[in-house]
């Protein structure tokens, strides 16, 4: 059956991009239609009544009419802002990341309810838990699963006998863990605790609320960033620019950790 002419659907804001003097170009997840673009029409005006309820990462219930080339918003009411984590840099750059991975994995009009659930709730968790991290490599991992391109964690990408507790590599190029018998210096990889290996097949296979469960220490959760990071952009052939934004960030709280504080009282 066609689609209407006018048709609306819960949708999450993934980026916006200026067009002409008064107007920005959305792209939308959307819960029944995937990704698509949208023309928001004078949203840059001052007085526009759509304009805080089409910022990045915002949720809300869009109407949208048929166009030629890119359909249009004609109506908006945000569901969920995620104010708090957009206040807080560090959160922010995580919910950017996020939303960008879902962009450039996907392509338009794909349905995919599942990937806009997981995206729901993985703002969420950004913005309310402390540790919001985990919850970025809980996506990651369910981004790739869902799309087709989970890692290999069980046996060696290379020979496929099972992985020993030890020591291993990890190589995006092969498609995940690789053994020590098969590590040779032709092969671009580098070593992989066993608590790492661990952890990455309970991201792939338990719930967020046992991953929760787990404590990870900051070396750990480096090293789990650094796995999943190279993956990513080895199954994109690209950089993620949300992820110089996390670094540009993280380095940028460290010279505040590390500037003096002058405690002495003013005469």
């Amino acid at each position: 059956m066609a689609q209407p002419r006018v048709y609306s659907t819960p949708a999450i804001v993934l980026r916006q991009r200026k067009l002409g003097d008064a107007d920005k170009i959305l792209t939308l997840y959307t819960a029944h239609f995937g990704k698509l673009d949208a023309v928001a029409k004078g949203v840059r005006r001052a007085r526009s009544r759509m304009a805080g309820h089409v910022e990045p990462l915002t949720q809300a219930n869009v109407q949208l009419a048929k166009g030629k080339s890119l359909d249009v918003l004609t109506q908006v009411e945000a569901i969920e802002s995620f104010q708090s984590l957009r206040d807080d840099l560090d959160r922010l750059s995580r919910g950017l990341y996020v939303a960008e991975l879902l962009d450039k994995f996907t392509e338009p009009r794909e349905e995919h309810f599942d990937l806009y659930r997981l995206l729901l709730d993985t703002l969420r968790r950004i913005e309310t838990r402390p540790d919001f991290d985990t919850p970025v490599r809980f996506y990651e991992m369910g981004l790739l699963d869902t799309l087709g391109y989970r890692p290999e964690l069980d046996v060696c990408v290379a020979c496929r006998h099972s992985l020993a507790a030890v020591t291993n590599s990890w190589s995006a190029a092969m498609g995940g863990v690789v053994c020590p018998s098969c590590r040779n210096d032709e092969l671009v990889a580098r070593p992989i605790s066993p608590n790492a290996v661990k952890l990455l097949r309970l991201l792939l296979h338990g719930r967020f609320s046992d991953v929760a469960r787990v404590n990870v220490d900051g070396s750990l959760a480096a090293e789990l960033e650094r796995a999943m990071l190279e993956y990513v952009r080895w199954v994109l052939e690209r950089d993620v620019r949300s992820a110089a934004f996390i670094d540009t960030v993280r380095r940028r709280a460290r010279r505040l950790t590390r500037t003096p504080i002058s405690t002495s009282v003013p005469q």
